[in-house]
């Protein structure tokens, strides 16, 4: 299977050539390389002789020591509609430069015939992996043949596309925490309400405003909670086992809704035990301002870290 700085592409011929650059540096610099990919840009995916009718593609990823961007030429598959690169390097005892790049920083750069597209670069481990890399050797023997000689389990890489005109998960996390941020702003706005003595412009008496501030703090707490169960139970170690440089991040938000469990009960808390005509409002208003801060506070970090990724793994839930 030819190969180009230790990279391998998709077998049509059994002749090499002889080039065996090993580290990122020498393949970086490699003066064949670096044309092969000339070529391939000039004939918008396309190069002549022993390469001629290969799926190609130039993957730009960042450099996991150094944080440049590096260009590597790969062969290309495309198994259930998402671009796949295999990391066999020739069956060689150790991962290519440009796969532990990816797995530092996901977010790449796909060029593949006329297109180029952003991707996040996901990892598929256990059955799904097993099952992907199945199929890779089905449309590429070769990659079989590279399995066979070496220990290690050869990574198979989903390219998912970022495409910003597809509604995907991610879109729909924010419009989640965007009903959040709605009611907690309501719940923040009657207690203004109380602690300035405008319950009269509401035209509803004291006690049946903090009613309604408990009824509504109860549907919000109850709603954050189940919302957080079902970001870890299933959602976000699904990303952290994709993207292992997400999982640091991903362990980080756990422990966050940990103590958003805790500003839950504290808001709850706070808005059960105010009694109207006893209770402070301005130390319910503060308290409350303070809570609410530090929940809107993890909905930013959370975005932040996981809207890309889930955006480009999956689409958002179908409305009712």
């Amino acid at each position: 299977m030819p190969c180009a700085c230790g990279i391998f592409f998709v077998p049509v011929f059994r002749a090499r050539l002889l080039l065996s650059g090993k580290t990122e540096r020498n393949c970086v610099s490699n003066d064949f390389h670096s044309r092969l990919i000339a070529e391939f840009r000039a004939n918008r995916g396309a190069l002549g002789g022993r390469f001629e009718g290969w799926p190609l593609a130039v993957l730009t990823t960042t450099g996991a020591r150094t944080g440049l961007r590096r260009e590597v030429l790969l062969g290309y598959l495309e198994i259930d509609g998402n671009g796949v690169v295999v990391a066999s390097a020739n069956g060689a005892d150790r991962h290519p430069a440009w796969y532990r790049n990816i797995r530092r920083n996901p977010m790449v750069t796909v060029e593949v015939g006329g297109d180029t597209y952003q991707a996040m670069a996901a990892i598929p481990q256990g059955p799904a992996y097993e099952k992907l890399f199945a199929k890779a050797v089905a449309e590429a023997p070769g990659y079989g043949d590279y399995q066979a000689k070496t220990t290690r389990a050869i990574p198979v890489v989903v390219l998912h596309r970022i495409d910003s005109r597809v509604k995907g998960m991610g879109d729909w996390l924010v419009e989640v925490h965007r009903w959040f941020r709605a009611e907690l702003r309501a719940l923040r706005e009657q207690a203004d309400a109380l602690a300035e003595g405008r319950t009269a412009a509401i035209v509803r008496p004291e006690p049946d405003l903090a009613q309604e501030m408990r009824t509504r703090c109860l549907g919000f707490c109850t709603a954050l909670r189940r919302h957080h169960v079902g970001e870890d139970s299933a959602v976000f170690p699904s990303l952290a086992e994709q993207f292992p440089a997400l999982a640091p991040v991903i362990a980080r938000l756990a422990g966050q809704h940990q103590v958003a469990a805790g500003l839950q009960d504290s808001i709850r808390e706070l808005v059960d035990g105010f009694v109207p005509g006893e209770s402070d409002p301005a130390r319910l208003r503060a308290e409350l301002e303070r809570l609410a801060g530090e929940l809107e506070a993890h909905f930013e970090f959370e975005e932040e870290a996981v809207v890309t990724a889930l955006n480009a793994t999956a689409p958002a839930p179908p409305t009712a």
